[in-house]
């Protein structure tokens, strides 16, 4: 069994965190992948009130006794700023003690409210300089992303094979690497690289758990690693996404320089939700790192992470004979 200082630190039986993600990471999606091993992530974000959240922990409560955390979004477009701190206060006062904030910059001023609520605080981020202002914030652990990551990837386009030993050398508190990790052989290569633990996202969406619609999961399956695009960097938000009808609109009306109202449209979330309930999979954008081109199959959370953790320890032991 592989322990580091993320299964120490959290608790979890694998050294992987869950993604968080828009209307996906709801309580049973969250409970039932903290119930297979990992760290998930409950998303604030899902919740338009502080009190929504509130019943979305005790509903996940309900469901596993297993660690997991809950994203606080502090982009704008997505969280209203002004309501972060009752966010985080709901989350202190359900009991939940891991918080990952995620966002265009460290949130200082919450900072005295994660250690006066006894919070382990992760902050996800896309480059060094990220990373060590929330090091020297205080932050627990820094989830950093690469190139390939599905979703917000920042605008450094630097690979997560570069970025982790990076971030890793830079500070001085445990790394999670994520961006294009699928399997246990991408497990492997992050720990060799200095990380503590793995994020997923795009695996953790074929899994048979995941609350989207099963049209878009098997889409995923026969996706190959080229089927991903970079969209929205002309307004600043640059995100990966799965290549479909909707991303190529996207790339399409910021060729010609289309209005940020018309861009919005197109990558609205309420696209997407027709996506993941309906099976509508050209209707939105939906975020997707390059590692969907190893995604083969659609197995259980549990299937999934005790596979891809026994790939993991073979892959190093292997290394370990042959050198």
């Amino acid at each position: 069994m592989i322990k580091t200082k993320v299964t120490e630190m959290l608790g979890c039986k694998y050294p992987i965190i869950s993604g968080t993600m828009a209307n996906i990471s709801n309580p049973e999606f969250v409970a039932a992948v903290s119930n297979a091993g990992a760290c998930a992530v409950l998303a604030s974000a899902n919740y338009k009130t502080p009190d929504e959240l509130r019943e979305a922990i005790k509903k996940t409560q309900s469901l596993t006794d297993k660690p997991f955390a809950v994203n606080i979004n502090l982009f704008p477009a997505m969280m209203p700023q002004e309501k972060l701190e009752l966010y985080v206060g709901a989350t202190l006062d359900e009991g939940a003690k891991i918080i990952e904030t995620s966002g265009h910059k460290a949130p200082a001023d919450l900072v005295p409210k994660f250690r006066d609520g006894g919070a382990i605080w992760i902050h996800k981020c896309a480059g060094v300089r990220y990373a060590k202002t929330a090091a020297s914030l205080g932050a627990d652990m820094i989830t950093v992303v690469g190139y390939e990551n599905g979703g917000a990837t920042g605008t450094l386009d630097i690979g997560t094979l570069v970025m982790t030993p990076c971030v890793v050398d830079a500070i001085d508190v445990p790394v999670i690497a994520g961006g294009g990790i699928t399997d246990g052989r991408g497990i492997a290569a992050a720990l060799a690289l200095g990380a503590e633990g793995v994020i997923m996202g795009t695996r953790m969406m074929a899994t048979q758990e995941c609350p989207i619609h099963d049209n878009l999961k098997q889409a995923f399956v026969q996706a190959q690693e080229t089927d991903t695009h970079l969209v929205m960097r002309s307004i600043r938000n640059t995100h990966r996404v799965w290549r479909n009808k909707a991303a190529e609109k996207i790339i399409e009306l910021e060729s010609k320089k289309a209005p940020l109202e018309e861009i919005i449209q197109v990558a609205s979330g309420q696209n997407a939700l027709k996506m993941y309930r309906e099976g509508e999979i050209d209707a939105g954008m939906v975020s997707c790192g390059q590692g969907i081109g190893l995604i083969k199959d659609i197995p259980t959370a549990k299937e999934l992470l005790d596979r891809i953790m026994e790939e993991a320890e073979s892959v190093i032991n292997r290394l370990k004979t042959t050198f």
